[in-house]
């Protein structure tokens, strides 16, 4: 048990193998270092006993969790140089942690599975590489609910916010905007449009929060910014798991042009 609530983070993880490689003019050198700096800085906000990630780059019919005691890396991406497939980050997995994820979901009435063979994809070991580059800290990944519906997984974060208690520090990994046809500058306008809408929705009352992220594809500009909303969901599962707490807008800068944010709640 944790002698202090842990806080929860939605985050931005960038695109394929960026700060470890060089993406030639598709992303400034500005804008990959303002996003590291963030994302080394998340390390100092807490000091978890383990890490649950929920990735953008992972769907399965049902919630579903990793088993492994040793999780393998998944370079689920193409088209890179070759040093992007031996990028390592080497974290335990904890079944133990997985067991707990399974019992409260359960608890909650939300079916969940297990999978023993999952690596850490790049939603995961791209981002925590930077975070917590010893890869020290116990990690496991969940899966988002294959439906992509925001009231599901905001009480998927509801069920999980216990971890908080035990010292379990619960990342959402994703992009707040995700229209790969606009990185490069052409999307630029709606990611500003949209994350305005963002910004307000996640920081605002828990009530009002909740409700505008369950609507969220009435926000302006909202099916521009994500004609798929698999990087948006991994913030509705922090925002149930931030329970009373008021986020606050962590981070925000640009990539490949766009607009991007980072939101935390919790101390």
């Amino acid at each position: 048990m944790s002698s202090q609530r842990v806080p929860v983070v939605y985050l931005p993880h960038g695109g394929g193998p960026w700060p470890f490689v060089d993406l030639g003019r598709f992303v400034d050198p500005k804008e990959v270092e303002a996003l590291a700096a963030y994302l080394r800085s998340v390390a100092s906000m807490a000091h978890p006993r383990a890490m649950l990630v929920i990735s953008a780059h992972w769907e399965e019919r049902v919630p579903t969790v990793m088993t492994s005691s040793a999780p393998s890396i998944l370079y689920d991406y193409g088209g890179f140089p070759p040093a992007a497939y031996e990028i390592t980050w080497p974290a335990p997995g904890s079944p133990a942690l997985a067991a707990r994820v399974t019992e409260l979901l359960s608890a909650a009435g939300i079916e969940s599975g297990t999978d023993a063979s999952r690596g850490f994809d790049h939603g995961t070991f791209i981002p925590m590489k930077l975070t917590f580059p010893a890869a020290e800290v116990p990690t496991i990944q969940l899966s988002l609910q294959r439906r992509l519906d925001p009231e599901e997984h905001l009480a998927i974060g509801r069920a999980l916010a216990p971890l908080r208690d035990e010292g379990v520090l619960i990342v959402g990994s994703g992009m707040s905007y995700h229209d790969m046809r606009g990185f490069g500058g052409a999307g630029r306008a709606v990611s500003e449009t949209f994350d305005a809408w963002l910004r307000a929705a996640a920081t605002a009352t828990p009530e009002l929060r909740d409700a505008d992220l369950a609507r969220w594809a009435a926000a302006p500009a909202a099916r521009q910014a994500h004609p798929r909303e698999e990087h948006l969901l991994p913030l509705m599962v922090v925002a149930g798991a931030a329970g009373a707490d008021v986020g606050r807008l962590a981070w925000t800068g640009t990539f490949a042009g766009a607009r991007i944010s980072a939101f935390q709640y919790g101390a």
